[in-house]
This record gives structure tokens, sequence and C-alpha cells, in this order.
């Protein structure tokens, strides 16, 4: 199984896992009407919200008479502990909370013929409800309403007036699903993408300020660039000067040989280069091609605008020659800091180590 497969599905199980405990904090309340007629033979309608479905309960719609269990409010035992034994016409159990679990309760009138079971809570609760769990006892509508709703109902049974209920289902309520959540989550969400658009108009904005600061800085040192090459010494190449009779002087920018007529500039460093090579290079990088020297502070030209990385030069070295031969190698023999020419370069003249040079050749 490769590793992209087991993140697959390592990701469904984890969003599976996610959804599983989030439904466990979601409950439908249940829409309870009550009807019944009174002494004066009025219809009396009672209409509430008051109800929650169970965890194992179908999300159904039920109605039929009120059915109270015989003897003891709370309908626990396995025998039969209701007066009727079918479903016709449907009735539906209510029962009082505690001695059972809520399983046993709904099972035994179930098993009697019960379209629904209504289990209202202890004494002193008031209207309050929970959401109760009966893994046991499934397939039938099953709801909890307040013990000050239950009471009523109960008692009007026991006075023998016949009691229709209706049970519908309501609405969810969870965290995910709860007003006071989808506030949250919505503000949050506008926070969330408020923060990102400033994030990405910040960074944007900083991009094209230093983009635009970068082109007036280049346009600035171009501008100045063009005052330090019109301030260069401009020559044209005669025959017999010394640039056109020896092949190796030649324009560093084209690689190509002098020639007499050939308009050449002079830069500050006395390096040459032919004119129409050399303006667009010191445009650019306005550094001599051979040696690098900087024409606009060679020339004094002020620059408003400097380049952001600092250019360090390297530290003066201190040539060591022997006479009639090449430089060997460079090695600082004198502290770069130091103000005394005299001690920035030694020359040897070696007479000896020439002539025994000279008989190894020979």
């Amino acid at each position: 199984m490769g590793k992209k497969t087991q993140h697959c599905l390592l990701l469904v199980l984890c969003l599976s896992g996610l959804v599983q405990h989030s439904a466990a904090f979601v409950f439908w309340t249940a829409m309870v009407e009550v009807s019944y007629v009174n002494r004066n033979n009025e219809t009396v309608d009672r209409y509430c919200e008051c109800g929650v479905y169970g965890r194992n309960s179908l999300l159904d719609k039920a109605s039929g008479i009120v059915t109270l269990p015989k003897g003891d409010p709370k309908g626990c035992g396995p025998d039969a502990v209701y007066s009727r034994n079918s479903s016709s016409p449907p009735w539906i159990a209510m029962v009082k909370r505690g001695n059972c679990t809520f399983a046993e309760k709904i099972n035994a009138a179930k098993r009697q013929g019960a379209v629904a079971v209504v289990v209202y809570n202890v004494d002193g609760s008031g209207n309050s409800t929970t959401h109760m769990a009966h893994s046991d006892a499934d397939d039938i509508v099953a709801i909890m309403i307040g013990n000050t709703q239950g009471t009523e109902v109960v008692n009007l049974v026991k006075n023998g007036t016949d009691v229709q209920m209706i049970i519908d289902v309501g609405s969810a309520h969870g965290p995910w699903v709860d007003t006071y959540w989808l506030y949250f989550l919505s503000i949050a969400f506008f926070i969330v993408t408020a923060a990102s658009i400033a994030y990405f108009v910040f960074i944007s904005a900083n991009r094209l300020y230093s983009l635009s600061m970068h082109r007036r800085s280049e346009r600035r040192l171009k501008s100045e660039a063009k005052r330090a090459i019109g301030r260069l010494q401009v020559r044209t190449l005669k025959r017999g000067d010394e640039e056109t009779t020896s092949d190796s002087h030649m324009c560093a920018v084209c690689i190509e040989s002098y020639k007499a007529g050939d308009v050449v500039t002079v830069l500050t460093c006395d390096h040459i280069f032919h004119k129409a090579c050399i303006e667009p290079w010191l445009l650019e990088r306005r550094t001599c091609p051979m040696c690098k020297c900087d024409i606009l502070k060679a020339l004094g030209v002020e620059e408003e605008m400097k380049d952001d990385i600092p250019t360090e030069s390297p530290p003066e070295v201190t040539v060591i020659t022997v006479t009639g031969g090449e430089p060997l190698y460079e090695v600082p023999l004198t502290d770069p800091a130091s103000s005394d020419p005299e001690r920035h370069q030694y020359r040897y003249d070696n007479r000896a180590f020439e002539g025994d040079s000279e008989a190894a050749r020979g």
C-alpha cells in the first residue's frame, strides 16, 4: 500500500471520527401538541417545542392517545405494565424517569404495541430535559419532556380525560448548528478573511513600493552614469598610435583589436574601450570591465541612492617579484591599514636566483 493511499485512509478515518464525535453533541427537539376536552365541553389545544428526541429514537412523527402504566408510573419490569395489548387505536406511553434504564422503559411499552414513548423528568426538575440514550431500544419514537408538562398530562389522564398527543420533529441543536455557534463562526470567518486580505494588501503594497524604489534608484543611477560618461575622455585613434600597432591592445567588451579611426573612451583608470561598446556597459554597471573601477566615485559624481548590499573591497596585498621572472605569489606582509607607503611593497632583485635559473635553462 502506497503512502498516498495510507494518507487518504487516515484522512477518511479522522473525518469519520470527527463526524461521529460531532453527531453525539447534536440533538433534535420535538414539537408536542396536546388536545383534550375539558369539563366545560371545550376543546383545549396546547402546543410547544418542549420535547427532546432520544439519541437512538426514530426522527419521525407519531400520534395517539396518552396511556399510563398500571401501578408503577415509571413503567419498569418485564411483565405487561399497560392495559393495552395492540397498537389499534394508536397509543403513546407516558412514563416517569427513574428505577430502570430508558431502554427498559421503551422496550416494555414497545412490546405491548405503543407507537411512541414519552418520558417525563423527575420531580423538582421543572421543565428541564436531557438527551437520553437507549441503544438497546430503537425503531420507535422516544422523547423526553419536562416534569411540569408531564405531570399536567398525567393528572388529566388520571382524572379520566382522554388526551390526544401529536409528536413532530422540531429543529436541530448542537455546537455546529446552534445560533450562538453560527454567530461565533461567522464572526471568526469574517475576522480571518479580513486579516488575510489585509495581510495580502500589505505584502502587495510593500512589494510594489520596493519595486518602485528599485526602479527609481536604477533611473537615478543611470542618470548619474550618463553625466559621468559625458565627462570621460573620448579619442579617435590614428595610424601609428600604440593601440593600433600592437595586437595586445584590444577592446575587452567586444574582444576586437583597435584600428585607425576607431572612437574610444578612456576611463578614469586609463583603460580604453570602443565608445559604442563601453557606454551601454557603463549605463548598466558603472564600473570598468577590467579593473572594476567605479566611474561615479572616480569622477566625484554624487549618488543620491546607494545599493542596499554594501560592497567590500579586497585587502591590499604586497607583490613579491623576482627580477627576470613572473610574480610568484601574493601575500600580505604588512598591515593593510598602515599609512606607510614604503612598507606596502617589497621588490627583491635576486641576481643569484636569476643566474641559477639561466644556467638551468642553458
